[in-house]
């Protein structure tokens, strides 16, 4: 994925305040007792290099009493400029496909595996770098698990395959996976929930133009199921 540099659309980093100044580099593992506690913490994560590069953490947002919780990879430009989750080119085709699946993303968690943006700068432009398996686990332990922990959600939707592996603690097949319900799965987050792997929305960005609308439906079909787990109303 392609994403422009920060010499074109990225603005100047905004001068920290007294409060951030004094904010310790957190590298041990939080025990945070609520998502905002949780929130704050993460803006001072040092637990791997990523933060050194990107302009800030990205982390999760929605009902903290959600019964959905959706895991895509990791933040991309727009999302590391904006400070939230899934608002560019893939949230919105995410967005839309949750709508025409019948799940309302105001009643779900969004996060990712990976709390801030990796990537490689060429020329004019900022490339997306897959997550090694080290960063991943990291940001897993720090964050990840403890989002699943407070939240508590009854289905997990895990996007791609980082996020696969983020939530199962290993590598995983999304092909062989996706279009059903793996159900009361112990997550590597100690946390019991019915797990619904699928693609991330990035890939259907990707999906040449003549297989497009039949990589979308079968993503709608997939969030499809989990219907059942959405608020009435």
């Amino acid at each position: 994925m392609i994403h422009p540099t920060p010499s074109t659309t990225r603005r100047a980093p905004a001068k920290k305040s007294a409060r951030e100044a004094r904010a310790p580099a957190l590298t041990a593992r939080p025990t945070a007792r609520s998502l905002t506690a949780l929130r704050e913490e993460a803006q001072h994560c040092r637990a791997c290099p990523l933060w050194k590069n990107a302009t800030q953490t990205v982390f999760g947002e929605g009902r903290a009493t959600a019964r959905i919780v959706l895991i895509g990879e990791q933040p991309g430009d727009r999302e590391d400029l904006a400070g939230k989750p899934f608002v560019g080119p893939a949230g919105k085709l995410l967005d839309r496909a949750l709508a025409d699946a019948g799940v309302a993303r105001t009643q779900t968690y969004v996060t990712n595996a990976v709390k801030h943006f990796k990537f490689e700068p060429r020329g004019k432009r900022r490339i997306h770098k897959k997550p090694n398996e080290q960063e991943i686990s990291v940001c897993q332990q720090h964050w990840l698990d403890n989002e699943l922990r407070l939240i508590g959600p009854e289905l997990v939707i895990a996007m791609g395959a980082t996020a696969a592996r983020a939530v199962f603690g290993r590598a995983t097949a999304i092909g062989k996976n996706r279009g059903h319900v793996i159900e009361g799965q112990p997550l590597a987050s100690q946390v019991s929930a019915d797990v619904l792997v699928t693609v991330h929305p990035s890939y259907l960005l990707r999906v040449p133009d003549e297989d497009r609308d039949s990589a979308y439906e079968q993503f709608v079909a997939d969030l499809k199921l989990a219907r059942r787990y959405a608020p009435a109303g």
